[in-house]
């Protein structure tokens, strides 16, 4: 589970997107940036998560916030899954944990019984300068949009 906590500098990162464009935290600077990590494109949960914010997306926008999906899925998986559902943002196919890792969401999961590591569902919300203003560790996949906005 992470360590970072509100008020953190949010780590750098490069990485490439659904269609192999290479992605920065940088590339948000003066902009608020919603950045959720999902354990698997396409599953039931992370379907729903990420629906919900696409069903929320204007609301983000007129609020002045950029959404980016991180998972260790490969860009085609992450390109399947963003059309299929028609997300208007961009999915990161962190095949190597890297941005993953500098956020700390890798680490031992349950589940039925059975102990594995994947990637804990958590959300970073990150100012205009960099600086993590919520980190939502408990995420309500079909009401995610109004826990990031504290609807």
């Amino acid at each position: 589970m992470t360590t970072l906590k509100i008020g953190d500098i949010a780590p750098n990162f490069i990485s490439k997107d659904q269609d192999g464009n290479t992605i920065s935290l940088s590339d948000y600077k003066g902009k608020k940036l919603v950045l959720f990590f999902y354990p698997k494109a396409s599953t039931p949960g992370c379907t729903v998560e990420a629906c919900n914010l696409r069903d929320n997306y204007e609301r983000f926008q007129s609020l002045g916030y950029e959404i980016l999906g991180v998972s260790a899925d490969n860009e085609k998986r992450q390109s399947n899954f963003r059309n299929r559902f028609k997300f208007p943002y961009p999915l990161l196919a962190d095949e190597d944990k890297t941005v993953i890792n500098a956020f700390e969401v890798w680490g031992p999961k349950k589940f039925m019984g059975r102990t594995y590591d994947g990637i804990h569902r958590t959300t970073f919300v990150i100012d205009e300068n960099g600086i993590i203003e919520d980190v939502i560790l408990k995420v309500k996949t079909k009401a995610h949009s109004n826990q990031i906005l504290k609807v």
